[in-house]
Protein backbone atom coordinates (compact mmCIF):
# COMPACT_ATOMS: atom_id res chain seq x y z
CA UNK A 1 0.00 0.00 0.00
CA UNK A 2 1.41 3.38 -0.95
CA UNK A 3 0.63 6.86 0.25
CA UNK A 4 1.47 10.30 -1.05
CA UNK A 5 3.24 12.09 1.80
CA UNK A 6 3.40 15.32 -0.24
CA UNK A 7 6.86 15.96 1.18
CA UNK A 8 10.40 15.11 0.24
CA UNK A 9 11.77 12.04 2.01
CA UNK A 10 15.43 12.02 3.05
CA UNK A 11 17.87 10.13 5.27
CA UNK A 12 20.16 11.11 8.14
CA UNK A 13 22.98 8.75 9.05
CA UNK A 14 25.52 8.41 11.86
CA UNK A 15 27.26 5.21 10.65
CA UNK A 16 26.35 3.37 13.91
CA UNK A 17 28.91 0.94 15.29
CA UNK A 18 27.70 -2.36 16.72
CA UNK A 19 29.33 -4.48 19.39
CA UNK A 20 31.76 -6.88 17.74
CA UNK A 21 32.12 -4.68 14.67
CA UNK A 22 34.20 -1.60 13.84
CA UNK A 23 33.79 1.98 12.69
CA UNK A 24 35.50 1.03 9.43
CA UNK A 25 32.79 -1.53 8.65
CA UNK A 26 30.08 0.97 9.55
CA UNK A 27 31.48 3.67 7.27
CA UNK A 28 31.65 1.27 4.35
CA UNK A 29 28.09 0.13 5.02
CA UNK A 30 26.95 3.76 5.01
CA UNK A 31 28.37 4.19 1.52
CA UNK A 32 26.66 0.97 0.42
CA UNK A 33 23.39 2.25 1.87
CA UNK A 34 23.70 5.57 0.04
CA UNK A 35 24.02 3.79 -3.30
CA UNK A 36 20.72 2.01 -2.67
CA UNK A 37 18.95 5.16 -1.49
CA UNK A 38 20.11 6.94 -4.63
CA UNK A 39 18.38 4.28 -6.72
CA UNK A 40 15.20 4.31 -4.60
CA UNK A 41 14.53 8.01 -5.14
CA UNK A 42 15.34 9.53 -1.73
CA UNK A 43 16.01 13.27 -1.81
CA UNK A 44 18.97 13.88 0.53
CA UNK A 45 21.53 11.93 2.48
CA UNK A 46 23.10 13.81 5.38
CA UNK A 47 25.79 12.90 7.92
CA UNK A 48 25.78 14.11 11.53
CA UNK A 49 29.02 15.23 13.19
CA UNK A 50 29.97 13.38 16.39
CA UNK A 51 33.28 12.98 18.20
CA UNK A 52 34.69 10.63 20.83
CA UNK A 53 31.61 8.40 20.62
CA UNK A 54 32.50 4.75 19.94
CA UNK A 55 28.97 4.02 18.74
CA UNK A 56 28.95 6.72 16.02
CA UNK A 57 31.62 7.00 13.33
CA UNK A 58 30.62 10.19 11.47
CA UNK A 59 33.39 12.39 12.85
CA UNK A 60 34.19 13.88 9.41
CA UNK A 61 30.96 14.67 7.55
CA UNK A 62 32.68 16.56 4.72
CA UNK A 63 34.96 13.65 3.87
CA UNK A 64 32.19 11.08 4.05
CA UNK A 65 29.83 13.27 2.03
CA UNK A 66 32.45 13.48 -0.70
CA UNK A 67 32.79 9.72 -0.84
CA UNK A 68 29.02 9.31 -1.03
CA UNK A 69 28.62 11.96 -3.71
CA UNK A 70 31.27 10.18 -5.78
CA UNK A 71 29.30 6.91 -5.86
CA UNK A 72 25.80 8.35 -6.31
CA UNK A 73 24.13 10.36 -9.04
CA UNK A 74 20.90 11.95 -7.83
CA UNK A 75 21.03 12.28 -4.03
CA UNK A 76 21.78 15.62 -2.47
CA UNK A 77 24.54 15.01 0.06
CA UNK A 78 25.70 17.05 3.00
CA UNK A 79 25.94 17.55 6.71
CA UNK A 80 23.25 17.27 9.29
CA UNK A 81 25.21 18.92 10.55
CA UNK A 82 28.64 20.39 10.89
CA UNK A 83 28.95 21.78 14.42
CA UNK A 84 30.20 25.21 13.44
CA UNK A 85 31.77 26.27 16.77
CA UNK A 86 34.16 23.32 16.40
CA UNK A 87 35.65 24.70 13.17
CA UNK A 88 36.78 28.00 11.64
CA UNK A 89 34.09 29.15 9.18
CA UNK A 90 36.80 29.54 6.53
CA UNK A 91 37.70 25.84 6.73
CA UNK A 92 34.06 24.74 6.55
CA UNK A 93 33.48 26.99 3.53
CA UNK A 94 36.56 25.60 1.78
CA UNK A 95 35.48 22.00 2.42
CA UNK A 96 31.91 22.38 1.22
CA UNK A 97 32.88 24.75 -1.57
CA UNK A 98 35.20 22.03 -2.84
CA UNK A 99 32.42 19.44 -2.63
CA UNK A 100 30.07 21.73 -4.54
CA UNK A 101 32.65 22.37 -7.24
CA UNK A 102 33.07 18.62 -7.76
CA UNK A 103 29.37 17.76 -7.45
CA UNK A 104 27.45 20.84 -8.62
CA UNK A 105 23.85 21.19 -7.51
CA UNK A 106 24.02 18.29 -5.06
CA UNK A 107 25.69 19.64 -1.89
CA UNK A 108 24.03 20.97 1.27
CA UNK A 109 25.65 22.46 4.35
CA UNK A 110 23.68 21.98 7.54
CA UNK A 111 25.23 23.65 10.58
CA UNK A 112 24.58 23.41 14.29
CA UNK A 113 25.63 25.13 17.49
CA UNK A 114 26.14 22.16 19.86
CA UNK A 115 29.60 20.58 20.17
CA UNK A 116 28.42 17.10 19.16
CA UNK A 117 30.56 15.61 21.92
CA UNK A 118 31.63 15.93 25.54
CA UNK A 119 33.24 19.11 26.96
CA UNK A 120 36.76 17.62 27.09
CA UNK A 121 36.65 16.63 23.42
CA UNK A 122 35.12 19.96 22.45
CA UNK A 123 38.06 21.74 24.04
CA UNK A 124 40.46 19.48 22.13
CA UNK A 125 38.67 20.36 18.88
CA UNK A 126 38.55 24.08 19.54
CA UNK A 127 41.97 24.35 21.26
CA UNK A 128 40.66 26.54 24.04
CA UNK A 129 40.37 26.20 27.79
CA UNK A 130 37.61 28.73 28.42
CA UNK A 131 33.82 28.36 28.38
CA UNK A 132 32.25 26.51 25.47
CA UNK A 133 29.26 28.79 25.00
CA UNK A 134 27.93 29.60 21.54
CA UNK A 135 27.50 33.33 22.05
CA UNK A 136 29.36 34.12 18.83
CA UNK A 137 27.40 31.58 16.77
CA UNK A 138 25.38 34.18 14.79
CA UNK A 139 28.61 35.99 13.86
CA UNK A 140 30.14 32.68 12.77
CA UNK A 141 27.13 32.00 10.54
CA UNK A 142 27.39 35.39 8.88
CA UNK A 143 31.11 34.89 8.28
CA UNK A 144 30.39 31.49 6.75
CA UNK A 145 27.65 32.81 4.46
CA UNK A 146 29.91 35.60 3.19
CA UNK A 147 32.45 33.06 1.96
CA UNK A 148 30.02 31.52 -0.55
CA UNK A 149 28.82 32.94 -3.83
CA UNK A 150 25.31 34.45 -3.60
CA UNK A 151 22.33 32.43 -4.84
CA UNK A 152 21.52 32.67 -8.53
CA UNK A 153 19.77 35.97 -9.19
CA UNK A 154 20.89 37.58 -5.92
CA UNK A 155 23.04 40.72 -5.99
CA UNK A 156 26.75 40.15 -6.25
CA UNK A 157 28.64 40.83 -2.99
CA UNK A 158 30.70 43.94 -2.52
CA UNK A 159 34.32 43.76 -3.59
CA UNK A 160 36.26 41.42 -1.32
CA UNK A 161 39.48 43.37 -1.43
CA UNK A 162 41.36 42.84 1.79
CA UNK A 163 39.23 39.83 2.73
CA UNK A 164 40.26 36.20 2.80
CA UNK A 165 38.86 34.20 -0.12
CA UNK A 166 37.56 30.70 0.58
CA UNK A 167 38.58 29.06 -2.70
CA UNK A 168 36.54 27.59 -4.38
CA UNK A 169 33.62 28.46 -2.09
CA UNK A 170 33.56 31.98 -3.52
CA UNK A 171 32.39 30.41 -6.81
CA UNK A 172 29.75 28.14 -5.26
CA UNK A 173 26.25 29.01 -3.99
CA UNK A 174 25.99 26.23 -1.39
CA UNK A 175 22.62 26.07 0.42
CA UNK A 176 23.17 26.59 4.15
CA UNK A 177 20.69 25.12 6.62
CA UNK A 178 20.42 25.89 10.30
CA UNK A 179 19.88 22.86 12.53
CA UNK A 180 18.59 22.88 16.06
CA UNK A 181 16.56 21.43 18.89
CA UNK A 182 15.33 24.62 20.54
CA UNK A 183 13.46 27.83 20.01
CA UNK A 184 16.75 29.71 19.81
CA UNK A 185 17.88 27.95 16.64
CA UNK A 186 14.41 28.24 15.12
CA UNK A 187 14.30 31.99 15.73
CA UNK A 188 17.82 32.47 14.39
CA UNK A 189 17.00 30.54 11.20
CA UNK A 190 13.89 32.70 10.80
CA UNK A 191 15.80 35.95 11.34
CA UNK A 192 18.44 34.98 8.76
CA UNK A 193 15.94 33.63 6.24
CA UNK A 194 17.51 30.17 6.12
CA UNK A 195 15.93 26.72 5.86
CA UNK A 196 15.52 25.04 9.25
CA UNK A 197 15.94 21.39 10.27
CA UNK A 198 14.66 20.36 13.70
CA UNK A 199 16.05 17.42 15.71
CA UNK A 200 12.78 15.65 16.51
CA UNK A 201 14.81 12.47 17.01
CA UNK A 202 16.22 13.62 20.33
CA UNK A 203 13.97 16.52 21.34
CA UNK A 204 10.50 15.48 20.15
CA UNK A 205 8.51 17.46 22.69
CA UNK A 206 9.87 20.78 21.46
CA UNK A 207 9.14 20.16 17.79
CA UNK A 208 5.84 22.02 17.40
CA UNK A 209 6.91 25.09 19.36
CA UNK A 210 10.18 25.42 17.43
CA UNK A 211 8.50 25.07 14.05
CA UNK A 212 5.79 27.55 15.00
CA UNK A 213 8.46 30.07 16.04
CA UNK A 214 10.36 29.53 12.80
CA UNK A 215 7.32 30.09 10.58
CA UNK A 216 5.86 33.01 12.49
CA UNK A 217 9.14 34.93 12.68
CA UNK A 218 10.54 34.07 9.24
CA UNK A 219 11.98 36.95 7.23
CA UNK A 220 12.46 36.45 3.48
CA UNK A 221 16.08 36.68 2.37
CA UNK A 222 18.21 36.24 -0.72
CA UNK A 223 18.50 32.59 0.31
CA UNK A 224 14.84 31.77 0.81
CA UNK A 225 11.61 33.57 -0.04
CA UNK A 226 9.37 31.45 2.20
CA UNK A 227 10.07 29.26 5.24
CA UNK A 228 11.19 25.71 4.53
CA UNK A 229 11.37 23.22 7.38
CA UNK A 230 12.44 19.64 7.87
CA UNK A 231 12.44 17.30 10.86
CA UNK A 232 14.69 14.32 11.53
CA UNK A 233 13.10 11.33 13.25
CA UNK A 234 14.32 7.95 14.42
CA UNK A 235 12.47 5.07 12.86
CA UNK A 236 12.50 1.72 11.14
CA UNK A 237 10.00 -0.21 9.05
CA UNK A 238 9.77 -3.98 9.51
CA UNK A 239 7.39 -6.65 8.29
CA UNK A 240 5.24 -6.26 11.42
CA UNK A 241 4.86 -4.02 14.46
CA UNK A 242 6.61 -6.43 16.84
CA UNK A 243 9.80 -6.45 14.81
CA UNK A 244 9.61 -2.73 14.15
CA UNK A 245 9.32 -1.93 17.86
CA UNK A 246 12.14 -4.35 18.65
CA UNK A 247 14.41 -2.32 16.36
CA UNK A 248 14.06 0.64 18.73
CA UNK A 249 15.48 -1.38 21.66
CA UNK A 250 19.21 -0.71 20.97
CA UNK A 251 18.56 3.05 20.95
CA UNK A 252 16.63 2.85 24.20
CA UNK A 253 19.34 0.78 25.89
CA UNK A 254 22.26 2.91 24.76
CA UNK A 255 20.43 6.07 25.87
CA UNK A 256 19.96 4.59 29.34
CA UNK A 257 23.63 3.60 29.42
CA UNK A 258 24.63 7.15 28.52
CA UNK A 259 22.65 8.36 31.55
CA UNK A 260 24.90 6.07 33.61
CA UNK A 261 28.02 7.67 32.16
CA UNK A 262 28.72 4.75 29.83
CA UNK A 263 29.66 5.08 26.16
CA UNK A 264 29.39 1.62 24.56
CA UNK A 265 28.80 0.28 21.07
CA UNK A 266 25.23 -0.50 20.07
CA UNK A 267 23.98 -3.85 21.43
CA UNK A 268 21.96 -6.44 19.48
CA UNK A 269 18.24 -5.75 19.51
CA UNK A 270 17.30 -8.99 21.26
CA UNK A 271 19.72 -8.28 24.10
CA UNK A 272 18.59 -4.67 24.36
CA UNK A 273 14.98 -5.80 24.71
CA UNK A 274 15.94 -7.57 27.94
CA UNK A 275 17.71 -4.54 29.44
CA UNK A 276 16.63 -3.54 32.93
CA UNK A 277 15.78 0.18 33.17
CA UNK A 278 15.41 2.16 36.33
CA UNK A 279 12.10 4.05 36.54
CA UNK A 280 13.94 7.30 35.81
CA UNK A 281 15.70 5.81 32.77
CA UNK A 282 12.44 4.33 31.51
CA UNK A 283 10.78 7.74 31.69
CA UNK A 284 13.59 9.38 29.70
CA UNK A 285 13.73 6.77 26.94
CA UNK A 286 9.95 6.61 26.60
CA UNK A 287 9.76 10.39 26.31
CA UNK A 288 12.41 10.32 23.58
CA UNK A 289 11.46 7.24 21.56
CA UNK A 290 7.70 6.79 21.91
CA UNK A 291 7.10 9.77 19.52
CA UNK A 292 9.40 8.24 16.88
CA UNK A 293 8.46 6.08 13.86
CA UNK A 294 8.92 2.34 14.47
CA UNK A 295 6.61 -0.47 13.40
CA UNK A 296 5.19 -2.43 10.54
CA UNK A 297 4.22 -0.74 7.26
CA UNK A 298 0.70 0.31 8.24
CA UNK A 299 1.77 1.68 11.64
CA UNK A 300 4.67 3.60 10.11
CA UNK A 301 2.41 4.99 7.39
CA UNK A 302 -0.02 6.22 10.04
CA UNK A 303 2.69 7.71 12.25
CA UNK A 304 4.33 9.53 9.36
CA UNK A 305 0.99 10.92 8.22
CA UNK A 306 0.13 12.11 11.72
CA UNK A 307 3.57 13.61 12.34
CA UNK A 308 3.82 15.47 9.06
CA UNK A 309 0.26 16.75 9.35
CA UNK A 310 0.81 17.96 12.92
CA UNK A 311 4.13 19.66 12.14
CA UNK A 312 3.38 20.91 8.62
CA UNK A 313 6.98 20.22 7.59
CA UNK A 314 8.12 20.27 3.99
CA UNK A 315 10.49 17.35 4.39
CA UNK A 316 11.03 14.30 6.62
CA UNK A 317 14.46 12.86 7.30
CA UNK A 318 14.60 9.32 8.70
CA UNK A 319 17.43 7.94 10.84
CA UNK A 320 17.39 4.13 11.08
CA UNK A 321 19.79 2.36 13.45
CA UNK A 322 19.58 -1.33 12.50
CA UNK A 323 22.35 -3.85 13.09
CA UNK A 324 21.99 -6.07 10.05
CA UNK A 325 22.88 -4.12 6.92
CA UNK A 326 20.42 -5.97 4.72
CA UNK A 327 17.61 -5.37 7.23
CA UNK A 328 18.46 -1.68 7.40
CA UNK A 329 18.35 -1.46 3.60
CA UNK A 330 15.04 -3.33 3.57
CA UNK A 331 13.61 -0.87 6.10
CA UNK A 332 14.37 2.00 3.75
CA UNK A 333 12.97 0.02 0.83
CA UNK A 334 9.70 -0.47 2.70
CA UNK A 335 9.64 3.22 3.60
CA UNK A 336 10.20 4.21 -0.02
CA UNK A 337 7.32 1.96 -1.07
CA UNK A 338 5.05 3.48 1.57
CA UNK A 339 5.89 6.98 0.40
CA UNK A 340 5.44 6.14 -3.24
CA UNK A 341 9.02 7.02 -4.12
CA UNK A 342 10.12 6.22 -7.64
CA UNK A 343 13.59 5.58 -9.01
CA UNK A 344 15.03 8.73 -10.61
CA UNK A 345 15.06 8.90 -14.36
CA UNK A 346 18.33 7.82 -15.95
CA UNK A 347 20.09 10.00 -18.49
Amino acid sequence: MTTDLSINLSVLDTAPVWRGSTATVSLRNTIRLARTLDQLGYHRFWLAEHHNMPSLSTSSPAILAGQIAAVTTHLRVGSGGVMLPNHPPLVVAEQFGTLAALHPGRVDLGIGRAPGTDPLTARALRRQAGPLGGSDFPAQIMELLEHFAPPVGAPAPAARRGKVLAVPADEQAVPVWLLGSSGYSAQLAAALGLPFAYAHHFAPHGTLAALDAYRSEFRPSQYLAEPYSMIAAFGAVAEDDARGELLSAPLRMITAQSLRGQNPHFPPAEEAARFSFTPEERAVVNQMYDPQIFGGPETVRQRITELTKATGVDELMMLSVVQDHDERVHSYELLAELAGLRPPATD
